[in-house]
């Protein structure tokens, strides 16, 4: 559950999958590079371990950063016009503002004590200098750690020059990093495998041969499954001879690691050539459909397609990955980028791309006409899972000539997931630009004029919104459409709405309602008796509101749709509070945000909390009302800024009323607790789901009740090993609880908490005597 984060892994480091060997010298350099300087970037060439090695020197300094760590994978982002909406999607800043992509990014980060890890920048050199210049000029406490083939030239850039690993060397060669990665990647594959006296020579010569490149020796060790290490060298020597002609421009290590792939292509057979070469334009991970669908044919027929995918993981090509319960791969980015420039040398290079671009289109048009069903979170996640995918499809649309018309349909079509994914800024930014490239007044313009203008209402921007339904209205009238007609009154409606122009939003959602109805368009009706029956309820017409807001939840339900029903139940339970009923708006709040809690729909359960303090203040308790608009201040803040201002008055009476019950001193003490809370804990406090733990101490104190604890135990001399002995947690666990004190109170050593703690008891005691 989160309001404001989606996930650990998402703002955080994945998960090591494999040991990491040696680079102690590496680490030590790194750290120290990153305490003298705001920019560090790592070089080498592709496969030395660039990655790992950031990612390793990133997860043993996250805590010396007080808002963590922040990796941005970069690999597979081909549209450098999409790198700054990549950095705010990857920090999960929700940008419903008009406020510029990168204005939005420094103004989140300017307070931040951060590190953020830039991987695989060579292919964006310029535009990710850019980005990390203008951050660190911005963010004086932010630190960036970038990979990259180049560096990015930015001043006052540290760099270094990830060396491959040590290579054998005298009598402990046996105990090289080199040879210790190659028996630990080869005991995986083949169990049982062990470095002895009878074949130490040979796995010697073949880190030799390998240049100590990782992942050559990966790939090396992954043939292990089918032929021994003797052989393994013999036919690596014999590759290598092949190629000592090579350009002697490029680096020894760079024509290796090319011999090496050359090989590892060799080896697959025919048909698993063509399905590495045709899976190089996927982006991200795809799978087994997707690489039936667009890779069989001409050679590989589509059964076929598993068999081949089995012999490519096999060969560790491809890597299996887990998603949702389903199997999905990945190709390594220099494992993709030798397939790509071989698919190209075939001249198939376009039609495999145009089949991946068809692939997808089909894809969102299926999750588009069943997105008011029952499979509506399935869609969700499958597309969230694929937007890379998506993002390379939509390329293709601008970037090749007569395609743009696709390109609309496809980000049309995406209308709800742009909302839903809090990337309305990426659905416009696609669609000025997929308009600008093909201006035929078609019906596909037309509804991604409406689209656009949608999301345009949702970022306030309603001047171009205007504009936009203007040229919408004219193409409508021309083609007759009164499918469109409809939508575009319910978006000029919804914007009359939050202008708080009720009579005329009440007149043209009206339109829209009776529009999709005659057309038998669902989605237009639910949307339209939405904000209808909001409309209703700021008019003061109740029995109109109740009735409209009945008759939409009437739709939703029997069709178990989860998205629209739950933004009817937040605004109806604003309805049914207002007359009185708090105890079933409360439930009718909760309800709504089980529902959102599968879309991770940070904006709407952000404005369910909100109401939720107003009935919390309502009812007279002022000090959880205060408590969770201090947590839904830092939440908005994360946003950009407060939302749907025609409910305003709600919230600024909630906080005059806080104000007066509890006093200036407790409704600030309050107030401070909740911002205090993390996202998750402000969601379990007003689910009244936490345990006590969870919940903030009844004390002026910014901590909760177990930091408190801790800060407690702190006080009285105990070392992070007797407080998790104590508490029975682990003691990592204690640690990370005391560095999260130390970062909420802005202390640097455990005395200061100690005296704190002493000054805060000695209040209180004060305040009962």
């Amino acid at each position: 559950m989160g309001v404001a984060s989606r996930s650990s892994q998402a703002r955080g480091l994945p998960a090591e999958l494999t040991s990491f060997v040696g680079r102690r010298h590496e680490i030590a350099e790194v750290k120290r590079l990153l305490g003298g300087s705001r920019l560090v970037t790592l070089l080498g060439v592709g496969g030395v371990g660039k990655t790992r090695l950031a990612l390793r020197v990133a997860a043993d300094v996250r805590r010396a950063f007080r808002d963590g760590v922040c990796l941005v994978e970069l690999a597979a982002l081909e549209s450098p016009e999409l790198l700054v909406q990549t950095v705010i999607e990857t920090l999960e800043i929700v940008n419903l503002s008009t406020r510029p992509p990168m204005r939005v990014l420094t103004d989140h980060l300017r307070d931040r004590q951060m590190l953020m890890v830039l991987d695989n920048c060579e292919h964006l050199l310029h535009d990710c200098a850019v980005v990390a210049e203008t951050l660190v000029r911005s963010a004086p406490d932010l630190r960036i750690l970038t990979t990259s083939r180049q560096v990015l030239g930015v001043a006052g850039e540290q760099t270094m020059v990830v060396p491959s690993l040590p290579l054998p060397d005298g009598v402990v060669s046996h105990q090289s990093d080199a040879v210790r990665l190659f028996a630990e990647r080869a005991g995986a594959v083949l169990p049982g495998f062990a470095v002895t006296d009878d074949n130490r020579d040979t796995v010697v010569q073949i880190c030799r041969s390998l240049d100590g490149i990782p992942l050559a020796i990966e790939l090396a060790a992954a043939r292990l499954r089918a032929i021994s290490v003797e052989q393994l060298l013999e036919r690596l020597e014999d590759r290598f001879r092949l190629l000592t002609t090579g350009s002697r421009v490029m680096l020894p290590r760079q024509r290796t690691l090319r011999a090496l792939i050359d090989w590892s292509y060799a080896l697959c057979t025919e048909q698993e050539r063509l399905l590495w070469e045709r899976l190089s334009v996927f982006s991200g991970s795809l799978d087994l459909d997707a690489a039936e669908h667009v890779c069989s044919g001409d050679g590989i027929a589509a059964e076929e397609t598993i068999d081949l995918v089995i012999g490519l993981v096999d060969k560790s090509i491809l890597i299996r990955e887990e998603s949702g319960g389903q199997a999905r791969y990945r190709l390594l980015e220099t494992i993709r980028q030798y397939g790509r420039d071989r698919l190209r040398e075939s001249g198939q290079e376009e039609r495999l791309r145009r089949r991946h671009r068809d692939w997808y289109r089909d894809l969102v048009l299926r999750a588009h006409h069943d997105w008011f069903g029952p499979g509506q979170v399935v869609w969700y996640q499958r597309l969230r899972t694929e937007h890379d995918n998506l993002r390379t499809a939509l390329e293709f649309c601008l970037s090749t000539p007569q395609e743009a018309q696709d390109g609309l349909a496809i980000a049309t079509a995406l209308r709800f997931y742009w909302i839903a994914a809090d990337c309305p800024q990426e659905g416009r930014s696609w669609l000025i630009r997929l308009l600008a490239a093909d201006d035929r007044p078609t019906p596909t313009r037309a509804w991604a004029l409406c689209i656009k203008a949608r999301l345009a209402v949702l970022q306030s921007d309603f001047p171009t919104a205007a504009t936009l339904l203007q040229e919408c209205g004219k193409l409508a009238r021309r083609f007759d459409d009164p499918a469109l007609t409809g939508a575009a009154a319910y978006v000029t409606g919804f914007a009359a709405l939050l202008q708080r122009d009720l009579s005329r939003a009440r007149t043209l959602l009206e339109q829209a309602l009776e529009c999709g109805r005659r057309t038998g368009d669902q989605i237009t009706v639910v949307n339209s008796l939405l904000y209808l029956a909001t409309t209703y309820s700021s008019l003061g017409d109740s029995g109109r509101a109740v009735e409209t807001f009945e008759e939409c939840l009437a739709l939703c339900e029997p069709r178990h749709e989860n998205w629209f029903r739950s933004y009817a139940l937040w605004t109806y339970g604003i309805e049914v509070w207002t007359q009185g009923d708090a105890r079933r708006a409360v439930e009718m709040e909760r309800e709504a945000i089980r529902l959102k809690e599968p879309f991770d729909d940070r904006l709407g359960i952000a404005l369910c909390i909100e109401v939720l303090a107003w009935i919390s203040g309502g009812e007279g308790d002022g000090e959880r009302a205060a408590l969770l608009l201090g947590a839904l201040r830092e939440i908005w803040r994360s946003f950009g800024g407060p939302l749907f201002g025609y409910l305003a008055d709600h919230h600024d009476a909630c906080e005059q009323a806080a104000r007066q019950s509890l006093g200036e001193k407790r409704f600030e003490a309050a107030f401070r607790r909740g911002m205090a809370l993390t996202p998750d804990e402000a969601l379990r406090y007003a689910m009244r789901e936490g345990t006590p733990e969870h919940e903030p101490a009844r004390t002026s104190s910014p901590l909760t009740r177990r930091e408190m604890e801790i800060a407690r135990l702190v006080a009285q001399g105990m070392s992070n090993k007797a407080i998790a002995a104590a508490l029975v947690i682990a003691q990592r666990t204690a640690e990370g609880h005391v560095e999260h004190i130390l970062g909420k109170l802005g202390f640097t050593s455990r005395v200061q908490i100690a005296a704190w703690v002493g000054q805060l008891d000695q209040a209180e005691d004060g305040g009962t005597s």
